[in-house]
């Protein structure tokens, strides 16, 4: 997958149904709706000693509808970070879109307003050398767009992607499994 170790990787995750539960129709809105899926925090781990910088790039349109504010998504994120640091994983930046969906704006995924503002904080960032981790075609078509390689997260076998397999450079059934691969790789 990493072809070119001669490049510095970076790593980009999406967060809801990635790294923590999806919260059903709703929103996590405060820190204690945010439950990691299992092995998740032994994912991130174990990702933290392959890719020297890891982005996290999420829409959060709950904040466009009201649901919760900017200060509310700052506390989920803190929490989260805390979580991440006594498992000896990281997370290097985190960048959330907060525009509903309708209005489809230029920071909101697939769109790469956040991988912009990521690459403005990390200008070692190359687009060809980094890989997006996510669980929806937006997720794909972000990091397509961009050039990234990209990683599918969808446990079994999924028979509805038609049109959207060109989108998808591998398939796993969870973030763990993805960072046993990889990790696998560098030793």
């Amino acid at each position: 997958m990493l072809e070119n170790e001669s490049h510095t990787w970076t790593l980009f995750l999406d967060r809801d149904g990635v790294i923590n539960q999806r919260p059903g129709s709703g929103y996590v809105c405060k820190p204690e709706q945010f439950i990691w899926l299992p092995q998740s925090l032994e994912a991130m781990r174990l990702l933290s000693g392959v890719f020297p910088t890891i982005v996290l790039v999420t829409n959060q349109q709950g904040i466009g509808k009201g649901y919760m504010q900017e200060v509310d998504l700052k506390a989920i994120h803190q929490h989260m970070l805390e979580q991440l640091s006594d498992a000896g994983a990281r997370i290097d930046g985190i960048y959330h879109a907060a525009g509903i969906r309708a209005y489809d704006s230029f920071k909101r995924k697939p769109s790469p307003g956040m991988a912009l503002q990521a690459k403005s904080d990390f200008p070692s960032i190359n687009y060809n050398y980094a890989i997006m981790v996510g669980d929806t075609f937006t997720d794909m078509m972000f990091g397509k767009r961009l050039g990234m390689k990209t990683v599918f997260i969808a446990p079994g076998y999924l028979n509805f992607m038609g049109n959207y397999w060109p989108l998808i450079d591998y398939r796993f059934n969870s973030l763990y499994h993805f960072a046993r691969f990889i990790s696998k790789a560098f030793m």
